[in-house]
């Protein structure tokens, strides 16, 4: 399609062209001439050919170009990504789906993990429920944007999960553990990463007892982990770009809000 420009004189010299597209000499020094087919060339013309050729080159550069300029245009544009983060038990779920209610122009990325499902998750909604040794293999392939481990299971999140909600437009939300976000934030792809907290580990603790989901040793974990995740925090204030302090859902989905609104996410 690029070449319907080609011009049936620039087919006709080219017949002659050397490898550099110059006119090959056919090497009579008394007349000097050029032989395209049957049509003979005077040498004084060969300079005036040999432009014509480079110009029609040019040319055919300058549409490949702005072909390609035209392709990249219509190219699906990367959207911004939102990364919550926040001990289980913090609202942090609770805040996104509210988010996700009121805008519909964020999806949430889907992570993998090699955990069991809990009661009333769903596979493909929830998490990808992998085996160990396949998540394994993917992460070895560098299929994973970031990945980590927690409580003697692996959680990730694919290259794959974010690209296919950045092709439709829409906004790509991810919860992180903290070496996640650590992992993400090396990546530098602009995304903006909200800390959501309880207003102490007792309240987290008093949460978390009341959900009836974890064991005593698995309480113990989240919570050892929380306090770890915490002081880490503190230890490097430039990790998150917003700390909301879940006390009050509405308060706090209100800050929340109010910082998607300040940094071009919804409007």
């Amino acid at each position: 399609m690029l070449r319907r420009g080609f011009t049936q004189q620039h087919t006709l010299y080219s017949k002659s062209a050397g490898v550099n597209g110059a006119v090959r000499d056919c090497g009579d020094d008394r007349s000097k001439s050029m032989a395209t087919g049957d049509i003979e060339i005077d040498v004084k013309d060969m300079k005036m050919v040999n432009e014509t050729i480079e110009k029609t080159k040019m040319k055919h550069r300058y549409l490949d170009l702005g072909l390609q300029a035209e392709q990249e245009d219509l190219r699906p544009r990367s959207s911004p990504i939102l990364v919550l983060s926040g001990p289980s038990g913090s609202g942090k779920s609770t805040l996104l789906s509210k988010v996700m209610a009121e805008f519909p122009s964020f999806a949430f990325g889907i992570s993998h993990t090699t955990r069991a499902p809990r009661a009333g998750e769903v596979h493909g909604r929830h998490y990808w429920f992998s085996e160990r040794q396949a998540m394994e293999r993917q992460i070895a392939a560098g299929e994973f944007l970031e990945h980590a481990s927690f409580g003697g299971n692996l959680y990730g999140t694919s290259f794959k999960s974010v690209e296919e909600i950045q092709k439709t437009g829409r906004i790509c939300v991810l919860d992180l553990e903290l070496q996640g976000v650590r992992n993400v934030k090396k990546a530098a792809l602009g995304a903006k990463f909200v800390l959501i907290k309880a207003p102490s580990i007792e309240a987290l603790e008093e949460r978390l007892r009341g959900r009836k989901t974890e064991s005593e040793d698995s309480l113990k974990k989240r919570l050892k982990h929380a306090k770890e995740d915490l002081d880490a925090i503190e230890d490097d204030p430039t990790l998150f770009d917003q700390v909301i302090v879940n006390d009050n859902l509405e308060y706090a989905y209100g800050e929340l809000r109010m910082m998607l609104l300040k940094n071009g996410f919804v409007q």
